[in-house]
């Protein structure tokens, strides 16, 4: 897991690669979109703009994710995401591989970190992650997952 900003992007270690689906997904102006799906470069990165209210974590399940490195964004509210390292999800139901993601009831030693609007995280293959977490209250967010595909950095 890793956690920045888009004021200090340019000074954020990520890779190129990552910079560029951000800096893409941001030059679309996801903040003035419907919740969707919206290609960037095909199905090699693409971004899902999501609105919701937050939930108590109890309410919610982790995912996680094989082939895309998720890169997400706030854009307004504020956010608790639960994770773990990889390898530390538990109770996990069947991998839907053509929708790349699988729910698990639990994280073993599970962090958390608290998104203000601005802010990012990203979240490798195998890395299970429980976003759309109440801070305080719950509460209306908005957001953009941007998902980069994995190999396309091994290539």
């Amino acid at each position: 897991m890793i956690l920045g900003s888009l004021s200090s992007l340019s000074s954020s270690g990520l890779p190129s690669e990552w910079v560029n689906a951000l800096t893409q997904a941001v030059t679309a102006r996801p903040q003035e979109k419907a919740p969707g799906h919206y290609a960037l470069q095909g199905d090699d990165i693409f971004m899902n703009v999501m609105q919701f209210a937050t939930q108590w974590p109890e309410q919610k399940k982790a995912e996680l994710h094989e082939q895309y490195i998720d890169i997400q964004l706030l854009l307004a509210g504020e956010e608790r995401i639960l994770f773990g390292i990889a390898g530390s999800a538990r109770e996990c139901e069947e991998m839907h591989h053509a929708e790349d993601y699988q729910l698990c009831r639990h994280i073993e030693e599970e962090q958390s970190v608290v998104l203000k609007p601005g802010m990012f995280v990203v979240f490798m293959p195998g890395e299970p992650h429980k976003p759309g977490c109440a801070v305080g209250t719950t509460g209306e967010i908005k957001k953009v997952v941007v998902k980069v595909r994995a190999s396309q950095l091994l290539a």
